[in-house]
């Protein structure tokens, strides 16, 4: 009888629980509040910087991750492409220094020159931005309109490992798809990638 009660117990416990916390980050159709982080080149940086962005790829990424690294080209060509159409990469790394030595500030400056990065690079050092936003991976995208809505969350395509054996390329698809009014298919993928180090 004791067992019983008690596996009633946790099981009504676990439904009150499922009601009553808060989902962790953004789904898609949350508007995603603006930040204030440090880029690469020291100064501060925000999405109300960017006056003619028609939307914003944030992606969750780091220099330590081989997932994260493999994405790096791919990260290069979706901002070549997508920012001057008013879609710029802003790339944020989340991870902890010190669990990380190589995802340090002078680390993502160091890696940002050898790869080229033509795009923004910014330090979540105090690892307030990514619980927000809930991403758990590197990489993990997030793809905003102009209002900051949140309009796909994932993967940003279906190849992690080798970007000529990709079939559909999720991020650049949810792009095209905005720029005609349409609602991206698939709205969200799961994120492949090293755990977020905090």
């Amino acid at each position: 009888m004791k067992k019983t009660l008690l596996s009633l117990f946790v099981l009504a416990s676990g439904i009150l629980l499922s009601f009553t916390l808060p989902h962790k980050g953004y789904h898609v159709g949350d508007t995603a509040t603006d930040f204030s982080l440090k880029n690469i080149d020291g100064k501060m940086l925000s999405m109300a910087d960017y006056k003619d962005a028609n939307g914003f790829i944030v992606v969750f990424t780091c220099n330590s991750c081989p997932w994260a690294v493999m994405y790096e080209d791919r990260l290069i060509d979706l901002h070549n492409t997508y920012a001057p159409q008013g879609y710029p990469v802003i790339a944020i790394n989340p991870n902890n220094p010190e669990i990380k030595p190589d995802d340090s500030f002078e680390g993502m400056q160091m890696r940002a020159k050898e790869k080229g990065f033509p795009f923004a690079y910014v330090f979540d050092e105090k690892q307030t931005v990514f619980p927000e936003y809930g991403a758990t991976k590197t990489p993990h995208v997030y793809l905003l309109d102009k209002d900051r809505v949140v309009q796909y969350i994932g993967a940003i395509d279906d190849s992690p490992k080798d970007a000529s054996a990709v079939e559909s390329a999720y991020v650049a698809n949810a792009i095209e798809a905005l720029k005609v009014g349409k609602r991206p298919d698939p709205k969200s993928t799961k994120a492949i990638g090293c755990s977020i180090k905090a």
